[in-house]
């Protein structure tokens, strides 16, 4: 029995940008980059993906009125693990069909102490 192919995790990343995520980079004081972070608005939700490692991945569901993306109070769904694990599970969420809420997006943290405004699409 051989072993199942590796995962190809920029093949994931390009899946998700063109599901419409935008991506933030979260670096410490000295600039090195803590994780690779993606967020996407749409409908009432708004999903989340966190790599801090190929074997150390994050996901997230929530709902578009949870003001804290990246330490959420409330999730519709989640999922950590591998990249392998997590990524599948979160490209197999349904779309959100369901209009905009009035918030029309999240604030996403960005480099320093600054935000960046994502829209939902």
């Amino acid at each position: 029995m051989t072993d199942p192919a590796p995962f190809d995790v920029e093949a994931g990343l390009r899946e998700l940008i063109s599901r419409g995520y935008q991506f933030v980079h979260p670096s410490d004081e000295q600039g090195e980059v803590l994780a690779v972070v993606g967020v996407r608005a749409h409908g009432s939700v708004v999903d989340v993906i966190r790599l801090n490692a190929e074997d150390d991945v994050a996901a997230a569901r929530l709902p578009s009125t949870e003001e804290q993306v990246l330490t959420p109070r409330t999730w519709l769904w989640r999922s950590t693990g591998t990249a392998a694990e997590v990524f599948p599970e979160l490209l197999a969420l349904p779309e959100d069909d369901e209009p905009e809420t009035p918030s029309g997006g999240c604030w996403v943290p960005g480099p320093g102490a600054r935000a960046k405004w994502l829209a939902a699409s």
